[in-house]
């Protein structure tokens, strides 16, 4: 029999290994971010267009390289980072594997330009699917400039597999922040489609967590700070009263580099236990340095999920610190049974000296002295006279008479109705129709038997249908805020609002204006309390950020549907009997009642038979 096993071609492994490095453009964006950090660079610029698609650029002032260094870059398992196998327990680099720029050369066309800083001129290489195009000396400034065009220009199949532009933005930008705040003291400057996005200039840890997300950002932050033996924590969470309802804004960075843990969030939330409303979730920017011996990086593909030797200890260190933080801050309310919360100084008289007092005798008062008693009596109090008590009572015999004759004719607006346990049914009239079953739902009797509905799902039906007519038709009505709302989002937030105004406006919103960091609203939906703004547009922002499809009407629906989600009656919520008709019949009288606007069953029917089937 003929052998079967071959060694693959190089490309077809590169491509094979494309798989695993190069997911979407954000993948490409992290690591010729990392590369440029590597090369000590104090200066990156990221150029973006199409969302990464079209192209990846990154250009960076860091030391450059020769001639063989640029072709042998991108040879698989080639890299500068590492010699030997104990190297991957002492790194101090973000990318070692060598796997980077060969798996992107075989998935898109790469152009590299670089010049060390003793060279006179430097080099350029063009690679299209793994293949040398071109490879020749060029006049370029210090340091190194790759561009990544094209992206799966030879895999269709995965390049369909990519989402809309808005959400693969997104998704760069991520990966954006998350080399940014990893690294202050390096100057990072996003261009999108030829626009300056984000402009961040070297400083310190607070301020670029302020460039990033806006001013309004820096008063939120609570310092946190704390050194031992086995790990250092250095950072900020946010203040439990600005929690949301996503995780966006969470961030933890061993040695410098990003990286994602359940565990260890999960020591966050418990540090914020009873400090946070329900769903929602704390913002955090938090950086750990550990021993590199302690941890392995090489368990996946993009290096965001790492292995600690000591969990458990990490664990209780985090949370003890943030907890810690939150108390030292009068973030944390402090138990003190001992403590008389009524001996405490009035804060407007804390630096103020008090008075001394002064005590006033009377050294004339004798308490054996009749007259003095008397006269102290008087000053108490003016005695009426009593001179004629037995003028009180003339007439009560008559009086008394009459007013049991007044209460002989007394007559009751209203008798109580009471009805005996062994009435006869028909008696009885039946008139409630419906009943809240565990506040979740709502049970109603038809002719063949009984009604189950989910308050949510049958609200957000109900909800999803009114606002798409309401957008459609462009007749939303609005309710006119007494003072107008001020709410701040990051720059990129505000892009997406802009995107949406027009739609929002439709179902009644109203902006007076839109500006950098911050949005006026002066009206909103009649159905929208002004305590929900903030939390509906938020919500709003993510689920655009995260599924938002190409066409308009799409865009439309998912507005829609995102603002039904959130102003829906929550379960748990109880209705009184004339909101659970009134949320029935609005329910009943929709053109698809059957299921929400997620497509999940609104209501279920039970028959009398089903039942009868329940007690044989």
């Amino acid at each position: 029999m003929a052998d079967i096993i071959q060694l693959l071609p190089d490309h077809v492994a590169n491509q094979i290994a494309a798989g695993e490095v190069v997911q979407r453009p954000a993948s490409v964006v992290k690591e010729l971010l990392e590369n440029a950090i590597d090369a000590g660079a104090d200066s990156i610029k990221l150029i973006i267009k199409d969302a990464g698609k079209t192209l990846v650029q990154v250009i960076d002032n860091g030391k450059g390289m020769s001639n063989t260094d640029a072709r042998l870059s991108f040879e698989r398992h080639a890299t500068s980072k590492i010699r030997t196998a104990d190297d991957l327990f002492q790194l101090h680099t973000k990318g070692f594997r060598g796997e980077a720029l060969a798996s992107i050369a075989a998935i898109a066309h790469v152009e590299l330009k670089t010049k060390q800083e003793t060279d006179d001129i430097g080099n350029t290489i063009v690679i299209e699917g793994s293949r040398v195009a071109s490879q020749d000396v060029v006049v370029t400034p210090k340091g190194t400039s790759i561009s990544v065009k094209n992206l799966f220009f030879n895999i269709p199949a995965r390049r369909n597999f990519l989402k809309s532009d808005t959400v693969e933005l997104r998704h760069v930008i991520d990966e954006f922040h998350r080399v940014a705040l990893a690294h202050p003291g390096i100057s990072f400057v996003l261009y999108n489609n030829g626009s300056e996005t984000f402009n961040l200039p070297i400083c310190n840890f607070r301020q670029r967590i302020v460039n990033i997300f806006g001013a309004k950002t820096n008063e939120k932050l609570v310092p946190v700070e704390e050194e031992t033996d086995v790990l250092k924590i250095s950072g900020f969470v946010g203040k439990p009263e600005f929690a949301k309802k996503t995780r966006g804004e969470q961030y933890f960075f061993v040695n410098d580099r990003f990286i994602k843990s359940a565990y260890l969030n999960h020591a966050i939330s418990s540090a914020f236990d009873g400090l946070l409303k329900n769903g929602t979730h704390p913002s955090y920017f938090l950086n750990l340095t550990v021993d590199p011996q302690t941890i392995d990086i090489n368990i996946h593909p993009t290096k965001t999920e790492i292995k600690f030797d000591d969990e458990h200890t990490l664990y209780a260190l985090i949370r003890s610190a943030v907890k810690h933080s939150l108390g030292q801050f009068n973030i944390a309310p402090v138990l003190d049974f001992e403590r008389d919360p009524t001996l405490d100084t009035p804060y407007n008289y804390n630096k103020s000296i008090a008075n001394t007092p002064k005590v006033e005798v009377d050294k004339s008062y004798n308490p054996f002295n009749d007259e003095s008693v008397s006269k102290a009596k008087a000053v108490a109090y003016k005695k009426e006279p009593t001179t004629s008590w037995e003028s009180l009572y003339v007439g009560l015999e008559s009086k008394g008479t009459k007013t049991q004759q007044d209460f002989s004719e007394v007559h009751f607006e209203s008798d109580e109705a009471t009805v005996s346990m062994f009435s006869n049914d028909k008696e009885i009239e039946h008139t409630h129709t419906t009943y809240q079953l565990h506040n979740k739902y709502i049970v109603s009797t038809i002719k063949s038997g009984m009604l189950v509905i989910d308050q949510h799902r049958a609200h957000q039906r109900v909800l999803y249908e009114d606002f798409l007519k309401n957008m459609t038709i462009k007749e939303g009505i609005s309710q006119q805020l007494l003072f107008p709302l001020e709410l701040h989002f990051s720059n990129q937030d505000i892009v997406i609002i802009n995107q949406l105004k027009d739609d929002l406006q439709h179902t009644g919103f109203v902006f007076s204006s839109v500006k950098e960091e911050s949005v006026e609203i002066t009206g909103v939906p009649v159905s929208v309390p002004e305590s929900e703004v903030s939390i509906i547009l938020e919500q709003l922002i993510s689920d655009v950020e995260n599924e938002v499809p190409d066409s308009n009407f799409s865009a439309t629906d998912l507005l829609a549907k995102s603002m039904a989600k959130s102003l829906a009656i929550k379960t748990g919520q109880s209705l009184q009997k004339d909101e659970q008709e009134h949320l029935v019949n609005k329910l009943f009288a929709c053109k698809e009642p059957n299921v929400s606007p997620t497509n999940r069953a609104t209501f279920i029917t039970m028959s009398v038979d089903e039942l009868d089937k329940k007690f044989i």
